[in-house]
């Protein structure tokens, strides 16, 4: 799956829900941008949720990391809550927690084509693999139509349900590949020095 971006910044040491330090390093991230208003965009979380959550949740390194603006612990307790009603697994969830303009600057990091509302927030989400590299679509389709794809719009449930579940899939896919070339090689280099 194409690199949009390589070495983005590991997340700062903002607090997290459950108290744990959350980071992208060694993890598949789904990284989404709540700011202050959890409510107006529980029905994207919602969407990505049952779209994608539920699908890879089983994956050890997936996770689904939200920045919310300090002060909404509250609402996004009460999200959680909602969420672990539909989703028994809620593990792979992660909220962390930072000030407007910590936000502002950690999502200008991206250098991506969208904009942040007037409350920190998105309906757009992008895929970070376990190097902090940004994923997304460039180049091709196959159709051999040009196309870039740097997010995925949580409103909608096509985007998800087709182009994201792919790219997920994809990554996931790459890694599992990865590992087992890995583990080969080492079997074979095992079996070399007996």
């Amino acid at each position: 799956m194409p690199t949009i971006s390589r070495n983005n910044k590991e997340l700062p040491k903002w607090s997290s829900l459950n108290g744990k330090p959350i980071q992208l390093q060694n993890k598949i991230t789904v990284l989404g941008f709540l700011g202050n208003d959890i409510m107006k965009n529980e029905g994207n979380v919602f969407n990505l949720n049952q779209k994608i959550y539920d699908k890879y949740v089983g994956f050890q390194d997936f996770q689904i990391v939200m920045i919310a603006q300090e002060g909404s612990q509250e609402q996004v307790k009460l999200l959680v809550e909602k969420l672990g009603g539909f989703t028994e697994n809620m593990s792979a969830w992660k909220f962390v927690f930072a000030k407007p303009d910590e936000i502002q600057a950690y999502y200008d990091s991206f250098k991506l084509h969208g904009k942040l509302d007037v409350n920190k927030s998105t309906s757009e989400v992008i895929i970070i693999d376990k190097d902090r590299s940004h994923r997304g679509r460039k180049g091709k389709d196959r159709d051999g139509k040009t196309e870039y794809k740097e997010s995925y719009n949580t409103t909608s449930a096509a985007d998800l349900h087709n182009d994201m579940s792919d790219d997920v899939k994809i990554m996931l896919r790459e890694y599992r590949l990865a590992l087992k070339r890995n583990n080969k090689r080492k079997d074979f280099h095992l079996h070399e020095s007996k």
